[in-house]
């Protein structure tokens, strides 16, 4: 049966103020969470685009640290390359330098993916962590209250790449996954139902390369093997992009705060 999704978007002329409205995303979707149920659950992806968000988020003359309240707040990962945590490609060792190292979040509320274990090792035990901390029965899945994405140049988005095993993968949480071409080719990734089972799942997609197949995803035909981005469609049927002006370029015209909506069937 088709569902229709609403493919919001922002695009921001100046890299600062996109930064910015990250941040801004964040905080507002923890507090949310926290006034709504004691306690604020964020998935966090990791690359370079985030990384002055981390920034700004524990930055002493940014409003953004002082609005979160850290004691309710517990940070997990989207995904992570299997490396050790001080290696510079690690998405936890960049969070934990930019940010979890200058704010007071309690240690204990850090669930990270323990990148220098074998992948399937390390799936295997995030996994079990999300469903000891969420209490998880049978085929429930973890419900965070903001997922945070980025999206490669290939389509592929958290470490869900073209023609890849864990595109297949519906009844477990975290898989291990192998990214062609990559660097740092050994991932472990959150499943996508599980990222679309997210309360508010949101991209941060900046840059030219993103331009043609952010079109293709949001316009073009239905192929989640070829745009893995695709399998990207939230239970609540809204979807944010906050883009530069680079990465929008193939995308319809906006309104004068730079706002746009595509109504996507699926």
């Amino acid at each position: 049966m088709a569902r229709t999704i609403r493919a919001e978007y922002q695009v921001f002329d100046e890299e600062d103020a996109l930064n910015r409205a990250a941040a801004e995303h964040l905080v507002q979707g923890i507090q949310a969470a926290v006034a709504a149920r004691g306690v604020a659950r964020i998935a966090l992806s990791g690359g370079n685009s985030p990384k002055p968000v981390f920034a700004l988020l524990a930055s002493p003359d940014a409003p953004y640290r002082k609005a979160v309240p850290w004691d309710r707040l517990w940070v997990f990962w989207v995904d992570e390359r299997c490396v050790p945590p001080g290696h510079p490609e690690s998405n936890y060792g960049a969070a934990r330098e930019l940010l979890l190292e200058k704010v007071p979040l309690p240690p204990e509320h850090v669930i990270r993916i323990e990148g220098e274990l074998p992948p399937a090792e390390a799936a295997a035990r995030y996994e079990s962590a999300i469903r000891g901390h969420f209490r998880l029965e049978g085929a429930e899945v973890p419900i965070f209250d903001v997922v945070h994405l980025g999206m490669g140049p290939d389509g592929h988005t958290a470490s869900l790449f073209p023609h890849t095993e864990a595109l297949q993968e519906m009844g477990r949480i975290v898989v291990a996954n192998v990214a062609p071409q990559q660097k740092q080719s050994q991932r472990v990734t959150l499943t996508w139902p599980v990222i679309n089972a997210g309360r508010d799942v949101f991209f941060l997609i900046d840059g030219a390369d993103k331009a043609d197949p952010l079109g293709r995803i949001l316009r073009g035909p239905y192929e989640p093997e070829t745009l893995p981005s695709q399998l990207i469609q939230p239970r609540s049927g809204r979807l944010l992009f906050l883009l530069d002006r680079a990465a929008a370029a193939d995308l319809p015209a906006r309104d004068a705060q730079g706002r746009g909506l595509l109504e996507i069937e699926r």
